[in-house]
């Protein structure tokens, strides 16, 4: 179980995205990372441990923007470390990931095979690496996600942002939970309604593979 928060306001990114986190803490709390959209890159912390540990990095290195994903981790494939927390990212995709890839392994050595590397131990990575494979391929954004959902195996709630798409957050789910908020600043997304009720009270639920 993790959590996974995402925001795009009309203010600051990260401390709305820590202040959702506060909600979402029970869900994870082996590693937290978030990724914002600055300027012409995604920028991308994360930590070991509770929250608190990245807030510590933020100081040192902090990041602004107004669009952004973030994740706090329980550990499931892989050892809580730096490289298994979330976001995950492969070249101009970054993904945070809540769920469990069943199939995995099959696709991951497809991948390897294909010539890709993976840095961490975790199910998640091979999300990234599977939809810039399709946009290499000239698949747009919406169809290289599709068709990289299509073959996942198991349960997720995804937010994903694209380098070259500066105004965008994609979500999706099937068999995790995900809620959408819109509040008077912009929009919210979360694993738990509960993390947007001190944002907003407009709350819907994505169906399945929406």
């Amino acid at each position: 179980m993790c959590g996974i928060f995402g925001v795009h306001t009309h203010h600051k990114a990260v401390s709305t995205i820590i202040q959702g986190w506060k909600a979402l803490e029970y869900r994870g709390y082996d590693s937290s990372g978030l990724a914002v959209l600055q300027k012409a890159d995604i920028v991308t912390r994360r930590a070991e441990g509770k929250i608190e540990n990245l807030e510590v990095l933020l100081e040192q290195q902090p990041i602004s923007g107004v669009i952004g994903i973030g994740h706090t981790r329980w550990a499931t494939h892989g050892t809580p470390t730096t490289d298994n927390a979330h976001p995950h990212r492969f070249k101009d995709v970054v993904v945070v990931h809540n769920g469990i890839i069943e199939n995995h392994h099959i696709l991951k050595q497809q991948l390897i095979e294909r010539g890709h590397h993976f840095t961490s131990q975790t199910d998640s990575e091979v999300i990234p690496h599977m939809i810039q494979q399709y946009l290499d391929l000239g698949y747009s954004q919406t169809d290289a996600i599709a068709a990289t959902l299509e073959q996942l195996e198991g349960s997720y709630a995804v937010g994903i942002l694209i380098r070259q798409t500066p105004n965008t957050i994609y979500a999706a789910r099937n068999a995790s939970p995900l809620a959408i908020g819109e509040s008077e600043d912009g929009l919210l997304l979360a694993s738990d309604a509960l993390a947007l009720s001190s944002f907003t009270q407009k709350v819907y639920y994505p169906d399945e593979n929406q």
